[in-house]
């Protein structure tokens, strides 16, 4: 099979393109032929050795796709030769940058007939990680007001979607020429960091999604009300609360369907979209890391795996 791998750690350049050998569906496995994958903040971490050190070469990365359903394996029984379905790695599991993969079949979802490969790829690990800290973490309330940190990206994109289709008011950052942007996820106020410290808005949030880290999560704390909470998913494993008076919580991203099948339903009633996305073929994954690590791209970046 077609695979971007690395064989060692370290910047992008350490990216190689080429053929692996395919992985074969276990008991309770599916085998997908993958359409499209993402790429996440959390891959480029892997990839440099920030995140973990690896110690089994050659490693593919890659956390969440959308393919076709070609081979199963012992004991499954609710999914068929030929389905569409999309997905996220399970945890400790990667191999998404390839054109096959080999996955438990109780964490992937048929995938809706209106939303492409590249859409369902681009929300699939972005809309667990939102639905799960916006509903299930934060457990966001109608009427209530969020702060949701770094708008454009493709988490904090779904998040304000998914906040508004709650019924509260948000607010986020992002840089001047993502404003439009963010007003047509439906954000109520947009905050150019360049331009205005977000806690000039003093302590009149119910709640913070942090998606930035740094000193943007550690001054967070300073726009709740009293009883608020912030959730955190780019500060390892969250900060404290400087006070009893703030609640400090890191979302569990817990792989299962019937998340993908909430994430479903929003799609095909117009709640939520796939991010903006931008699009590389499989065999440029080092231009694209590169633009990844970056950390300035609106969306999502997508590639097209076949």
């Amino acid at each position: 099979m077609k695979a971007a791998y690395i064989e060692e750690q370290g910047g992008p350049e350490v990216l190689r393109y080429g053929d692996l050998p395919s992985p074969v569906a276990g008991p309770g496995e599916v085998m997908v032929d993958i359409h499209s994958a993402s790429v996440n903040g959390a891959d480029w971490k892997v990839r440099s050795g920030s995140g973990a050190q690896l110690t089994d070469f050659p490693y593919i990365l890659g956390r969440d796709f959308s393919g076709i359903v070609s081979a199963l394996g012992e004991g499954v029984d609710d999914l068929e030769l030929g389905d569409a379905v999309w997905g996220v790695c399970d945890t400790g599991q990667e191999g998404a940058y390839a054109d096959q993969l080999a996955i438990k079949a109780s964490i992937v979802a048929w995938k809706p007939e209106a939303m492409s490969h590249v859409a369902a790829a681009a929300l699939a690990l972005a809309g667990l990680t939102a639905l799960i800290s916006i509903e299930d973490t934060i457990h966001l309330k109608a009427g209530e007001t969020i702060l949701i940190q770094g708008g454009a990206g493709g988490v904090a994109g779904v998040a304000i979607e998914l906040a508004k289709q709650i019924g509260a008011r948000v607010i986020t950052t992002a840089s001047a020429g993502n404003h439009s942007y963010l007003r047509r996820l439906g954000a109520d106020e947009v905050i150019d960091y360049h331009e205005r410290d977000f806690t000039d808005l003093g302590r009149v949030c119910d709640a913070v999604y942090e998606t930035v880290g740094g000193d943007v999560a550690e001054r967070s704390f300073e726009v709740l009300k009293p009883g608020g909470r912030i959730a955190f998913i780019a500060s390892g494993a969250g900060l404290p609360s400087p006070s009893p008076d703030y609640t400090s919580l890191r979302p569990k991203v817990d792989r299962d369907r019937s998340y993908l099948e909430r994430l479903n339903a929003y799609f095909e009633a117009g709640a939520i979209h796939a991010p903006q996305l931008t699009r590389y073929p499989l065999s440029e994954v080092v231009a694209a890391h590169r633009v990844s690590e970056g950390r300035h791209l609106r969306g999502k970046l997508v590639f097209d795996v076949r």
